[in-house]
């Protein structure tokens, strides 16, 4: 079952699920989700890549990513999903519609928490590049009541939990 609006608001309320959350960015099958300060970008040299501040940037000064650039980045919110609420990430389509892709790794587990999500994002556009900032809406985060709570724990089992900022891939 999908959550509608006032069963996220009273997980966010009563249980944190979101941080911070924000009324206006309660929709009736979803919240908006922001972007946050800091992006990964590949580096001219060598395989790491590369954390950028994007913090002083604005909507009137964005940071721009070049066309068929692709960037992690992070999102404004920071999320402590309950123990039987999953959570799917999707793209704005105002942010497909200006050429914006996501990778759609975006799967919140029940019992993951502490965690910003982490966006794989590319500007697919050939020839404009896209302005990003900290705090625009990039996408939606719809959550799924779970048919019973998980006997596997993400808490015990994932390797994303508690990082409060952008996260390269973790190697097994």
């Amino acid at each position: 079952m999908i959550l509608h609006d006032l069963e996220i608001r009273r997980f966010c309320e009563e249980e944190r699920m979101i941080v911070p959350f924000d009324l206006d960015q309660l929709n009736p099958a979803s919240y908006d989700l922001l972007l946050g300060n800091e992006i990964m970008i590949e580096s001219a040299v060598g395989d790491e890549l590369v954390r950028v501040d994007i913090s002083e940037y604005s909507q009137g000064d964005p940071y721009y990513l070049r066309p068929g650039q692709w960037i992690l980045a992070e999102t404004w919110e920071t999320f402590n999903m309950p123990d039987d609420i999953a959570g799917l990430f999707f793209l704005k389509s105002s942010r497909a519609r200006e050429g914006l892709e996501h990778s759609h790794a975006g799967f919140a587990d029940p019992q993951w928490n502490g965690s910003k999500l982490t966006l794989e994002l590319t500007n697919a556009r050939q020839l404009r590049s896209l302005p990003i900032w900290p705090g625009k809406k990039i996408g939606q985060m719809v959550f799924f009541l779970m048919a019973g709570v998980p006997d596997i724990s993400y808490a015990q089992c994932g390797h994303y939990n508690g990082q409060a900022r952008v996260m390269p891939s973790w190697e097994a």
